[in-house]
């Protein structure tokens, strides 16, 4: 989901620090050039999956929607009740979601895809976006915050009603990382309002989701 002209302030206004893959309430800064992907923790949170795990998601969703880089990028991994408050807000919506997207540039700054309204680009337009982007060296341009309900993740999974078509039955782990892969891709313009666009949008998540590795390492999974 993602509301418009909205900005995640706890995500990108976080203080960036080293920490252990396991410490609540902190952020970690994961470079994966060309981006940083920045992960918070809140606390209480089970663990389901590492942060570079989620940073490796994120980064795949990156390159495979031709976000520019050199970027960056935040990711907070909540619950429910942070969740619901923001859908609330942002979305006009009670109750809890999964995922919620806040991009900082508008579809227009992304390559195109199957969208189903007009899939006209004004010419200016995309020369001003990129313009934007051309920062001076050293700099990257944020292009937004996600925020994920690792409980919602946990009971997706745990129902077998993941995989955003909410009949997949896979790992809570698993279930976290489409999350963060579907957040991702809603930063880069994605969306599923319409038939076309979700069907490209699923193509894609499962496009990114077939490229991870199995393991932190890389190491394919044993059988």
């Amino acid at each position: 989901m993602t509301p418009k002209d909205a900005n995640l302030g706890s995500a990108a206004d976080a203080v960036l620090s080293s920490a252990s893959d396991t410490a609540e309430g902190t952020t970690s800064s994961i470079y994966l050039p060309p981006f940083r992907i920045d992960v918070t923790v809140r606390p209480g949170v089970p663990h389901i999956a590492s942060r570079h795990r989620v940073a490796v998601a994120v980064r795949a969703a990156l390159e495979a929607a031709g976000a520019p880089g050199p970027g960056s990028i935040s990711v907070v991994l909540s619950s429910d009740s942070e969740l619901a408050g923001l859908n609330a807000i942002h979305m006009n919506a009670s109750g809890a979601t999964d995922v919620l997207s806040f991009p900082f540039f508008p579809p227009e700054a992304f390559p195109a895809h199957e969208r189903g309204g007009d899939p006209h680009r004004d010419p200016w337009v995309a020369a001003a976006l990129k313009q934007a982007f051309a920062l001076p060296p050293g700099l990257r341009a944020h292009l937004g915050d996600l925020i994920v309900s690792v409980e919602r993740a946990v009971a997706q999974a745990g129902q077998g009603r993941g995989g955003q078509t909410g009949d997949v039955n896979w790992t809570p782990a698993e279930e976290l990382l489409l999350l963060a892969v579907h957040g991702t891709l809603h930063i880069c313009g994605w969306d599923h309002a319409e038939p076309v666009e979700e069907a490209a949008m699923r193509a894609m998540e499962r496009q990114v989701l077939a490229s991870l590795p199995r393991h932190d390492d890389g190491s394919p999974a044993s059988s």
